[in-house]
């Protein structure tokens, strides 16, 4: 089969300080592989290990400061050696992409049948009314409902998938043969997720053309590659048939990257973290991670009750009228000591909504939230702030919810000083330096700001931060959806941790049903506001009494499973 893109020995390194400088720190170390012609070949691996700097470098929609060497060939000609018109010809022509959050990709100031249309005449040389034909058809081809209506529409007025199946549509407009898509359904729901990667591969098949998959998920590119290359600190680890990767990886970081991600079909004590396998011997952690996780204790005591939870938005309606849109309804649980309830549903289900509306960051319409006896719904500014302390959230993205300006020491010292934990200063910074290293990070990181760290340790820091203030309970909303699977299982192993030492309570909202399996006791499943599904974890995923709860499981990318005749 014939080589479409050929990359061979791509170095890149990143320029630090003002134009002219040596400083320079390589991000990609000598990668070469072949992307054949209507073939799906995905890249893997950690943030950080070079995947979409690869990939950014075909077309160079690199920074200024990138320097790059080695060789790309498309067609055979090198693209490295192009001139900035010819690459502005090839790209949405022949090559083109989809990123990993279409609201950014998207211009919020133009409509989508504008930004539908501008390939097409730039391109194509389309008229104004034919390009408008195309763009409604192209719509049509992605599975978005009311097309014609649609191309009026500007991108805030649609949802996250709307939003992905319009930069599909764009980025498909003119036909390419090679589309290249950097983690375009990360931050979708699993239901959503499934549909974009039938609709790629079903318009892959019908235009005949490749795609260059860019994915952490191991689960998710089982499902649509041909070919996997591995990477990991901007070298290939390993590279082959997706067979061969899923079913006998040679390298050591592949078979980590596999284990790392929660089952739906059992619930260890501990996730395999990539450390257990790179060290090549056995730590406690992955002993552990073979054992069953132990029982909870059925009889503890309930530290949180809700009942008849309700929250309604007024959307203004014509110029006096205002229409009721409910959020959430009669929503019921109970959550115990050392317990967690998943709170699992699709986009737009209320999963967030609740859990907001729990803490009075939404004001209720209606119900009761029973904490320490108290209804947490009917107290008091002053009683509320005390309450509180005990009651903590983080949040999905931890670098937007930590202020850039404070150190990681001065963002852990301002809730105990606010709430009056610690005799002075000295006390406080103790009790800080010793929540890091709770949460698994050194004591430099102290005097250190969010941007200095990764995802990953951004996120044990927001944990840390919640727990200055003792808490009995935290919402976690979507707190390990934007990690790698390897992170996640070091945050989901820390949470696990912190809940068998403190006695913690978690209500841990997410899309992802694997993770959910693994952390929770008990599922309350969600969709249009209500609760349709209430049970233990196990229960849920074993025999699912909902064809809602059923569609989510369906949904969940199992990776790559060998052909019936091959189990036969």
């Amino acid at each position: 089969m014939s080589a479409l893109l050929s990359i061979e020995d791509l170095q890149v390194a990143f320029r630090l300080g003002e134009r002219g400088a040596k400083t320079t720190v390589p991000a990609v170390k000598g990668v070469s592989f072949d992307i054949p012609e209507n073939t799906t070949l995905a890249l893997v691996g950690e943030s950080g290990s070079g995947k979409s700097v690869t990939a950014m470098s075909i077309l160079n929609l690199l920074p200024d400061n990138a320097q790059r060497s080695g060789r790309i060939l498309w067609r055979g000609r090198d693209l490295l050696a192009a001139s900035r018109p010819a690459l502005q010809a090839l790209r949405g022509r022949e090559i083109a992409c989809v990123f990993q959050d279409p609201m950014s990709s998207l211009n919020p100031v133009f409509s989508v049948g504008a930004q539908l249309c501008e390939p097409l005449i730039k391109h194509l040389g389309l008229g104004r009314r034919a390009a408008l034909a195309r763009a409604e058809a192209l719509l049509a081809e992605t599975g978005l409902p009311e097309p014609k209506r649609r191309l009026a529409s500007y991108p805030h007025e649609l949802s996250g998938g709307q939003q992905q199946r319009v930069m599909i549509a764009m980025a498909l407009a003119c036909e390419p043969r090679l589309l290249i898509a950097d983690e375009p359904t990360t931050a979708l729901d699993v239901t959503i997720q499934r549909q974009i990667l039938e609709l790629i591969a079903r318009l892959k098949d019908k235009l005949r053309m490749s795609v260059l998959f860019i994915s952490h998920d191991l689960g998710l590119v089982g499902e649509i590659a041909d070919r996997v290359v591995v990477m990991s600190h901007g070298t290939v680890r390993e590279q082959g048939d997706v067979a061969q990767i899923f079913s006998a990886p040679q390298d050591a970081y592949t078979r980590a990257l596999l284990a790392c991600r929660p089952s739906l079909t059992d619930t260890p004590a501990r996730l395999t973290v990539i450390d257990d396998h790179m060290a090549g011997g056995i730590s406690a952690s992955a002993a552990g991670s073979a054992a069953p996780a132990a029982a909870k204790n059925p009889d503890a005591p309930v530290v949180l009750e809700v009942k008849a939870l309700a929250k309604s938005f007024f959307i203004k309606q014509g110029l006096f009228g205002k229409r009721e849109f409910k959020a959430v309804q009669g929503v019921n649980f109970q959550l115990r000591r050392g317990h967690t309830l998943g709170v699992v549903g699709e986009s737009g289900s209320g999963k967030t909504t609740m859990g907001l509306t729990l803490l009075r960051l939404h004001e209720p319409t209606g119900g009761e939230v029973i904490f320490d006896g108290q209804n947490l719904l009917k107290l008091g500014a002053r009683d509320r702030q005390l309450m509180r302390r005990r009651i903590q959230i983080v949040f999905q993205n931890p670098y937007a919810s930590l202020n850039p300006r404070f150190t990681i020491g001065q963002t852990l010292i301002e809730p105990m000083a606010i709430h009056g934990i610690g005799a002075h200063t000295a006390e406080r910074e103790d009790s800080a330096r010793a929540l890091l290293a709770k949460v698994g990070l050194p004591s430099e990181t102290f005097f250190k700001y969010p941007h200095e760290f990764s995802g990953g340790q951004r996120q044990r820091v927001a944990i840390a931060r919640c727990l200055t203030l003792n808490p009995e309970v935290l919402v976690l909303d979507e707190a390990v959806s934007a990690l790698d699977v390897s992170v996640q299982a070091q945050v989901l192993n820390l949470l696990r941790d912190l809940q068998d030492e403190l006695g913690l309570a978690y209500v841990f909202i997410s899309h992802d049903l694997a993770v959910v399996r693994f952390i929770s006791d008990e599922v309350l499943v969600m969709k249009d506001g209500q609760v349709v599904e209430q049970a233990s974890a196990a229960q849920i995923l074993a025999a699912p009494q909902q064809d809602y709860t059923r569609r989510l499981l369906s949904a969940v990318p199992r990776g790559w499973t060998p052909p019936k005749s091959a189990l036969a």
